[in-house]
């Protein structure tokens, strides 16, 4: 791959071997000195506050451990692998020639974006391809920004790999200047940020989640954090074929309280359960009832129990704990290679299956075989019949949504206020192509 510097300017020399020594000690020292303050100001980390202390404290260790790897690759030479828990994947970089169309990918550009590297890399008019249809926009500007005005680029979007999982990449690029000083190719330098935006996330969940919750006056309307978040994980990127989002709607300060939860649990291969429901009694605990639910059902999913057997399963597995029985609960198993569906309900409402602009929800029965495209929607009995009406009403919208977290900022704001008598839980399931 061809350098992307200029002949009239030179690459800087690297800094000496002992220089970056010392900037490792000073790194490994902070990191050091980061994690004795966390281990000594560490609660039980089951109040709001300590969730939120918790993720903040290993967010920054996370991240002074990447520097670590960062500068002793610059000492050392490049990682034969990335570090195991790593926010940050291995680097790939890109060179697109624009007067041969030609491109060149490293091998862990291959990686990132989960194509075959036998494959041919693709050109820069192909790219856009493997990018969700909403950043496209933004990706196309930087583009154009470096290839016609020269300026660098510097930002992120999203990607889509062949198995429908949605990364988030951070590209840095610059043009390729030819003798008479026109651009004849880009190079770039593209990594996996998913993790990291994640993490980041999750610094800012468990912050808004000790914030006071809205007053008796106000009508809640947008999903937030649920109680339990700081416990237990969703995968916001993603399970093999499908896109998701999950979110917690509040109902209104006066409303009864209830435990309410939400999951996405992997299974064998690409399978993934996915399941809401509720505790009716708030006194069982916010936080912990739905925490020790949803442990209760990844185990015995683990175990091989089908989501037909899972409402008598689970209630019998609750039965020698303080918490009630479970009620208004939805259990779907989905295989991505064959797009079929499972599912299974106990006392709850059933889910909604939205195609080309129109919902219903499916008549029960063993399996159902989903298309590219579809959304599942899961909800738990919070929602009045009425807001049942509503979201089958916003067919054309949801289906026409470009994301599942789009669809669930549609579906929460619009089933507030009245639409929910209490505390309801969205889960949205969005097949995509293989």
């Amino acid at each position: 791959m061809s350098s992307h510097l200029s002949a009239d300017h030179p690459a800087a020399q690297p800094p000496g071997r002992g220089s970056v020594e010392a900037l490792i000690s000073q790194a490994r020292r902070l990191k050091g000195d980061v994690d004795a303050v966390r281990r000594g100001s560490q609660g039980d980390g089951t109040d709001p506050r300590g969730r939120w202390q918790r993720a903040l404290y290993d967010l920054a260790l996370h991240q002074l451990s990447d520097l670590d790897a960062h500068l002793a690759e610059l000492r050392d030479g490049p990682a034969t692998a990335p570090r195991p828990g790593s926010l940050l994947s291995r680097v790939g970089s890109a060179e697109w020639n624009l007067l041969t169309d030609e491109a060149e990918w490293s091998g862990e550009l291959f990686q990132i974006l989960g194509r075959d590297p036998a494959a041919l890399p693709l050109s820069l008019d192909e790219f856009p391809s493997l990018v969700l249809a909403e950043d496209r926009p933004k990706l196309t500007a930087m583009v154009t920004g470096c290839l016609v005005d020269g300026r660098p680029i510097d930002g992120e979007f999203r990607v889509v790999r062949p198995d429908g999982a949605v990364r988030t990449v951070h590209m840095m690029g610059e043009p390729v200047l030819d003798a008479d000083g026109s651009t004849a190719s880009m190079w770039a330098v593209l990594r996996d940020v998913s993790a990291l935006r994640r993490s980041q996330l999750a610094v800012s969940e468990t912050r808004d989640s000790f914030r006071h919750r809205p007053p008796a006056a106000a009508e809640p309307r947008e999903a937030v954090p649920p109680p339990w978040h700081g416990l237990l994980r969703f995968p916001d990127q993603g399970r093999p074929g499908l896109d998701l989002a999950a979110g917690y709607l509040p109902a209104a300060a006066d409303t009864p309280r209830c435990g309410v939860w939400y999951d996405a649990y992997p299974l064998a291969g690409d399978e993934t359960l996915l399941s809401v429901g509720e505790l009716p009694d708030a006194d069982a605990g916010p936080a912990h009832g739905p925490a020790m639910v949803i442990g209760a059902l990844r185990g015995l999913a683990a175990a091989g129990v089908r989501p037909a057997g899972l409402p008598d399963r689970l209630a019998r597995s609750l039965r020698s704990t303080v918490l009630p029985p479970v009620r208004g609960a939805v259990f779907c198993g989905y295989r991505p290679e064959s797009r079929t569906l499972a599912w299974a309900h106990a006392d709850g409402p059933a889910p909604l299956l939205f195609r080309d602009g129109t919902g219903h929800a499916p008549a029960w029965q063993d399996e159902t075989t989903l298309e590219a495209g579809d959304l599942l929607l899961l909800h738990t009995g919070g929602l009045v019949p009425a807001g049942r009406r509503r979201l089958l009403a916003l067919a054309p919208r949801l289906t026409a949504a470009s994301s599942a977290q789009d669809i669930l900022r549609i579906v929460s704001e619009e089933t507030g206020g009245s639409l929910r008598r209490e505390d309801a839980c969205v889960l949205v399931a969005r097949v995509t192509p293989k």
